[in-house]
């Protein structure tokens, strides 16, 4: 698909971005890293954030090192919790880069939001940052009356390679090796490491394209070849998963596996909602958080979780 294809099927108020491009290679990863940082932490301390209320933490876990917290409290005290992994294609990101999203979810969801900053990939392959995730669950769980949160009512969430690390916790949980969770909601989530239409067609859509999939999931593997349970989408077994909200984007190389993997849910008798935004590419929720379609995501995923803590 060329330049030009793209531009036209973006909606215009993304056509500013239709030249952006994420550069996973080495040589540049860790410079993609430092200006995604600057950008984020820059851009998270203009963020509204009235009726929440944020704290930072740092928990030790059981690996022997400490993973940073951030709590976002939009609801009362007893109110239902949501673990948060951000995007990143495994390899970037902070807890500022999905800061705007913890505090719509948070709002709007009326829940508390734990943000995990989970290690990255290449230094820390997997199972680095599911382990941290996974262990963070467990301490919210653990410490659900002091941080003034049910433990009844325990969903996941995540973006991007975020919202493939909450699936595979989700299967966890499911399996009887975490907490058992009420509800997980991926958004352009990274599920699968094999060939799809969406990959083949989008090699250089903004945001993320078919070339940065691939560093990504080298990155993940640590230059070795990734066990099945590192790759959601190779599950056999999803019936006992929670109900579900997945969530992409039209022209994105990831959108193929969230729709495949929303229809094997379903084939599984999972509640399951899919929301498949037209015109639009990888993290336009992020690019463009103000656009009204970025609204209605926020509006979407607030009204899951409300459903989902009612429940």
């Amino acid at each position: 698909m060329t330049d030009r294809d793209i531009t036209e099927r973006l909606d215009p108020a993304l056509r500013h971005l239709a030249g952006a491009r994420t550069d996973l290679s080495p040589p540049v990863l860790g410079a993609v890293r430092d200006s995604l940082n600057q950008r984020r932490a820059e851009t998270a301390r203009s963020v509204d954030t009235v009726g929440v209320e944020i704290e930072q933490r740092e928990v030790p876990v059981p690996a022997g090192h400490r993973v940073t917290v951030r709590i976002y409290r939009g609801g009362p005290p007893g109110s239902g919790v949501v673990l948060y992994c951000h995007s990143g294609a495994f390899v970037l990101g902070t807890l500022d880069t999905d800061h705007r999203q913890c505090i719509e979810m948070a709002r709007r969801g009326r829940c508390t939001v734990l943000s995990v900053d989970y290690r990255l990939a290449p230094e820390h392959p997997y199972p680095a940052a599911l382990d941290d995730a996974a262990a963070i669950l467990d301490w919210g769980v653990g410490n659900a009356a002091e941080l003034g949160i049910d433990a009844a009512a325990v969903a996941l969430a995540g973006s991007s390679a975020g919202a493939s690390l909450v699936a595979g916790l989700a299967q966890r949980s499911a399996a009887g090796g975490a907490p058992p969770v009420v509800f997980q909601l991926l958004h352009q989530p990274v599920l699968d490491d094999r060939p799809s239409p969406s990959k083949e067609e989008f090699t250089n859509t903004p945001g993320f394209d078919s070339q940065a999939v691939q560093w990504m999931w080298r990155h993940y593997g640590g230059g070795d070849p990734l066990p099945e349970d590192a790759v959601p989408a190779r599950a056999d077994e999803l019936s006992e998963l929670p109900a579900t909200l997945i969530t992409c984007s039209e022209l994105d190389p990831l959108r193929d596996e969230a729709i495949d993997y929303a229809l094997r849910l379903m084939w599984s008798g999972v509640n399951t909602e899919l929301h498949v935004f037209s015109g639009t590419c990888h993290g336009f929720d992020s690019l463009v958080p103000d656009w009204e379609v970025s609204s209605q995501l926020f509006d979407i995923q607030g009204a899951a979780l409300r459903r989902a803590f009612l429940g």
